[in-house]
C-alpha cells in the first residue's frame, strides 16, 4: 500500500474544493524529522523543498505547489532541505 501520495501542481479547482486556503499554515526550518502520522494528513506546500521517505517506500521530493497526503500509520522521514511553509490538515 502506498503510504505517501504526491500530486504535483494540483488544479486550482481541486484546491478550492478541498478548502486549502482555510487550513492552518506552519513553517518548518531545515531539519530532519521522523514522523508517524496517526491520521490521514494532507499538506499543500507553499514554499520550500523536502525529501519524504516512507519506512517501506521510495523517497519522494516535494516542492512548492505539491499536494502531499500521508496515510494513517505512515512512518516517514522528512528531510527538509529548504524551509517549508505549508497549509496542513488532519483527517
Amino acid at each position: 500500500m502506498v503510504m505517501v501520495l504526491v500530486e504535483h501542481d494540483p488544479s486550482p479547482m481541486k484546491l478550492e474544493v478541498l478548502g486549502v486556503d482555510d487550513w492552518p499554515v506552519s513553517v518548518d526550518a531545515v531539519s530532519v524529522q521522523e514522523k508517524t502520522h496517526a491520521h490521514t494528513e494532507t499538506h499543500y506546500i507553499l514554499r520550500g523543498r523536502a525529501e519524504i521517505t516512507p519506512q517501506d517506500g521510495k523517497t519522494v521530493v516535494v516542492r512548492a505547489g505539491d499536494l502531499v497526503t500521508c496515510m494513517p500509520d505512515a512512518r516517514c522521514r522528512w528531510k527538509i532541505t529548504e524551509a517549508l511553509e505549508r497549509h496542513h490538515r488532519e483527517g
